[in-house]
């Protein structure tokens, strides 16, 4: 059934009310002392989406040049909207009084309505994501202050307004008391009605590209280059540092070549990932893993997640680009459904099988990556969420633990599935009974390289019992730049852990911890007492980590840091009870091995 969008009622300080516009209650009842979410207003054409259609304001909106692009992204996205379901949004294909010039999409969804009731704000923005449109920047969130929307500025040379929502879901029948708008003064500006004018399309930004991919659009590789700040060249074919000028004087037809294999073979996973009917994030991560597969997983992971694709997608790309050669070679088959099971933990094995097919270098490792898949689809193992009914059961049945006892019951049920102990959330809850007074101790572990912040973050964690620091023990032994007792201070460094742990509460291991063997000795001692591993990764670009060494009050030397980066292998998720990921700006960005998914990035840093 087609419905038409409300007509959203004017706040009473809006300056921009004409004679026929509707306006709020004074009181603002429906808002009042509710946490609210304001959004920029876009000067477009409301239009809505549908599984199998779409129309703008009014239910019989004809054809308009202006609707020919909209109408391609329903095409593409319409297998991903329930039946019954409707995104509503904004078309900005056309200019209409405002110029755009740097949109991430011509089409920005504001709210999706299930039936007659509208998704709270927190589940919006993820679905919208997820189908690969984006939402309006948000302005300002909190519980409804007047005063605060009252100070609001903004440039009406080149925003229209704002919208005020509640963050909570609610009925249509309430829409007029839950959402309004503040709209500047004179926004009509043009002689002509933009429908009846020339169209002149707005302009997008350099984030269009990413966003087009997740919509299901094909791939524009040179486009998402730029967007990256990489290239598609001879550089990554080589697997050279991203942003170099390495392979600047290669000769050009080899860079035209590679850039040509990158192309197709971007294609060709695109099209096995299309194939699954994959959307949003795992599509762009796909296409971003075929692309850049060939660079080092821990130097792809620093640079991307310091650009525009941030924390969450760079380390989903990296572990991709980390994981499927895995794929393409023999492994046992008495372990591989525990091992598939433990790689779904860490990646979307969908993508990850096209990403490791469509690359298969020869017919071994073509068969190998086809068996993989085979057996894979028979543990149900290939969907995009495949642990999902797992953890939606687990954390129902554990409502109201603490972070720390839900967590490890979620770890130990996965590794319980994974080794075929499990299959059932019921099974889970009865599994994980042990573990849910955190009588256990806690290790932080922190990895990466040195100069990236880790123990400035460390240290500043809130009630933790015991540090454990190898400089600092080396330092204790008289200078910490000496290296020639490393076996004498690591062991010492393993005891104080042992006994820290022992005592319990939550103990930090402050050393590198670059590669699995070197977090595999801490590792070691806290199963032995039974420790909740929290592993945090720094993933700091090399160009900043040697700026902040050459000011350091004591400076690595240049080639130890170095050295460093190119041993560096991070931890996959799944290989910790949970991870935590922090960039250069000292604050936890993304996590995983959290029951509590709705938690969101930037939490985990509390959670003692």
């Amino acid at each position: 059934m087609r419905t038409h969008y409300p007509r959203t009622p004017h706040l009473p300080w809006s300056p921009g009310v004409g004679r026929d516009d509707v306006r709020a209650a004074a009181g603002l009842e429906g808002l009042a002392g509710r946490e609210v979410v304001v959004t920029e207003k876009l000067d477009g054409e409301n239009t809505t989406l549908y599984a199998d259609g779409l129309h703008a304001r009014s239910l019989d909106s004809g054809h308009h040049p202006s609707r020919a692009w909209v109408k391609g992204l329903q095409g593409r996205i319409g297998a991903g909207i329930p039946a019954g379901w409707r995104v509503c949004g904004e078309n900005l294909y056309a200019r209409h009084s405002l110029p755009y010039e740097d949109l991430d999409s011509w089409f920005y969804g504001f709210s999706v309505w299930d039936g007659d009731q509208c998704l709270d704000w927190d589940r919006t923005v993820p679905f919208l994501r997820g189908l690969g449109v984006p939402s309006p920047r948000v302005l300002w969130r909190g519980v409804f202050d007047e005063r605060a929307l009252r100070r609001l500025r903004l440039d009406t040379t080149r925003q229209e307004g704002y919208v005020v929502r509640t963050v909570g879901g609610f009925a249509r029948a309430d829409f007029g008391r839950c959402v309004a708008k503040w709209v500047r003064g004179g926004h009509v500006q043009t002689d002509t009605h933009w429908m009846y004018a020339q169209v002149v399309p707005n302009g997008l930004g350099p984030q269009a590209p990413l966003w087009g991919v997740r919509s299901g659009a094909e791939p524009d590789v040179a486009g998402l280059s730029a967007a990256l700040g990489v290239r598609a060249g001879a550089d990554i074919a080589a697997g050279t540092e991203i942003g170099s000028e390495a392979g600047a004087g290669a000769e050009a037809g080899a860079a035209a070549a590679a850039a040509a294999a990158t192309v197709a073979e971007v294609g060709e996973v695109t099209a096995r990932i299309d194939g699954l009917g994959r959307t949003g994030e795992a599509r762009l991560a796909g296409v971003l893993a075929a692309m850049l597969r060939r660079v080092p997983r821990a130097r792809l992971a620093a640079r991307l997640a310091a650009g525009p694709a941030g924390m969450p997608l760079a380390r989903r790309v990296a572990d991709l680009v980390g994981l499927y050669p895995s794929l393409q070679r023999p492994f046992p088959d008495a372990e591989r459904r525990a091992g598939l099971v433990r790689m779904a933990v860490a990646a979307d094995l969908g993508v990850l099988h096209a990403l490791a097919g469509a690359t298969a270098g020869d017919p071994g490792a073509r068969e190998c990556v086809e068996w993989s898949a085979l057996c894979a689809e028979e543990a149900g193992l290939l969907g995009a969420d495949p642990l999902g009914s797992l953890r939606a059961g687990l954390r129902e049945a554990l409502a109201g633990l603490g972070p720390e006892a839900a967590d490890r019951c979620w770890a130990e049920a996965r590794e319980a599935f994974a080794r075929g102990g499990i299959s059932t959330p019921q099974e889970a809850v009865a599994a994980t009974w042990r573990w849910r007074d955190a009588g256990f101790p806690r290790l932080v572990q922190l990895c990466g390289p040195s100069g990236s912040g880790k123990s400035t973050f460390a240290r500043s964690l809130p009630g933790v019992s015991a540090y454990v620091s190898l400089d600092d023990l080396r330092s204790a032994r008289g200078s910490r730049a000496d290296q020639r007792a490393n076996a004498d201070v690591l062991r010492e460094g393993l005891d104080r852990l042992d006994t820290a742990l022992a005592a319990g509460g939550t103990v930090v291991w402050d050393a590198t911890s670059l590669t699995e063997q070197q977090r595999g000795l801490a590792g070691s001692v806290a199963r032995r007492r039974d420790a909740l591993v929290t592993q945090v990764v720094v993933l700091v670009e090399e160009a900043e980590l040697l700026r902040r060494n050459a000011v350091r009050a004591h400076p690595v030397p240049a080639p130890v840091l170095t050295g460093q980066l190119h041993r560096f292998s991070p931890p996959y998720p799944g290989q910790a009870h949970r991870t935590w990921y922090m960039g250069a700006g000292g604050s936890v960005e993304d996590t995983a091995g959290i029951l509590d998914s709705q938690g969101g990035p930037g939490t985990a840093g509390g959670e003692f």
